[in-house]
């Protein structure tokens, strides 16, 4: 039997499947009654879940990033499917078939890999040559990199998301810099290598998708200027010269002006060329994923329209069929 994925799930449909479990959580409702509240995914995406008069015993039963068998039934809630959970057995990795639940395969990451080897070593500018050089043989740092999420949900919220945005950002950033001259390409490559690299520290994979402790208190922001630096150091070793001042103060302005609003988090709003270039291609490229996933998770199966997007702040148009 063919097994049920997320985005299957339709209204009030009996559930008997495994996924994989996350942010879990044992909480008491109005009547001090407790229940368990999660997040239950595989590769096609999530959806939240709940199982009423729980105890510890079921909180303790599983850990986050396990494979769970869950029997239950799905239901829409404020316009969102969740699953409601009447039973909960942990399930042994070594009896699950690991590519229903990873959307980017590890073949996929080694080209995604090589393919922004490439990019980088075509760089002209013999400093940032040598400082992309140092981050391609951080052979701890590339590991991170490669298993990485680009966040925790509504754009590439999967390991090998940030190498697969990253690689992306890339290819758009190379093909609108011939339209604006005043950009340069080598420093806006390098801008969106290390845009989000602070992410390697802020989130974790090992227990499903969630925020690490460094991610929590300091952010990816602040780790990722600190990773420059680090790597600027250890390019100053490869040449045996110092990094030009300059070069890292603008590399380390597009990492912090990234968001591109104070309201959005970033320290500091894009001022030169590359920083504001980067945050539009960014921005793009994270609203672009996110329309074809609210598209590919919609309830409204039977609707031109999708169901309020919270990331949007709007509904979308599917359009399909005759007006």
């Amino acid at each position: 039997m063919a097994r049920r994925s997320i985005t299957q799930l339709g209204e009030n449909e009996s559930i008997n499947e495994v996924y994989v479990a996350s942010s879990k959580q044992l909480r008491p409702n109005r009547q001090g009654n407790l229940y368990l509240q999660m997040q239950l995914s595989d590769k096609s995406g999530a959806v939240n879940a709940m199982m009423w008069n729980a105890n510890e015993g079921i909180y303790k039963r599983f850990e986050d990033g396990d494979y769970i068998r869950i029997q239950g039934t799905s239901q829409f809630y404020n316009g969102a499917m969740q699953v409601i959970v009447s039973h909960i057995e942990k399930v042994d990795a070594r009896d699950v078939d690991e590519s229903d639940f990873m959307q980017v395969s590890p073949q996929r990451m080694d080209d995604m890999l090589k393919e922004l080897a490439e990019h980088l070593r075509a760089i002209r500018n013999i400093h940032l040559r040598n400082l992309a050089e140092c981050f391609l043989i951080d052979e701890a740092l590339i590991a991170r990199f490669r298993k990485s999420p680009a966040a925790v949900k509504n754009h590439h919220a999967y390991e090998g998301g940030l190498l697969e945005h990253v690689v992306n950002l890339i290819k758009v950033g190379k093909a609108i810099v011939p339209f604006y001259p005043q950009v340069d390409e080598d420093l806006l490559v390098m801008g969106i290598l290390f845009h989000d690299m602070g992410k390697v520290d802020e989130l974790s994979t090992d227990k499903g998708l969630a925020y690490s402790d460094e991610g929590q208190l300091i952010g990816h922001l602040v780790s990722g200027v600190s990773i420059v630096d680090r790597l600027t150091k250890e390019a100053e070793k490869l040449a045996d010269e110092p990094f030009p001042e300059e070069l890292a103060l603008r590399i380390k302005h597009m990492v912090v002006s990234h968001h591109g609003k104070l309201e959005y988090g970033s320290p500091k709003v894009p001022m030169t060329a590359e920083a504001l270039a980067l945050h539009y291609i960014d921005s793009l490229d994270a609203h672009m994923h996110g329309f074809d996933k609210l598209l590919a998770d919609d309830v409204n199966t039977d609707s031109r329209w999708t169901t309020y997007s919270p990331q949007f702040g709007r509904k979308l148009y599917k359009g399909g069929g005759e007006a």
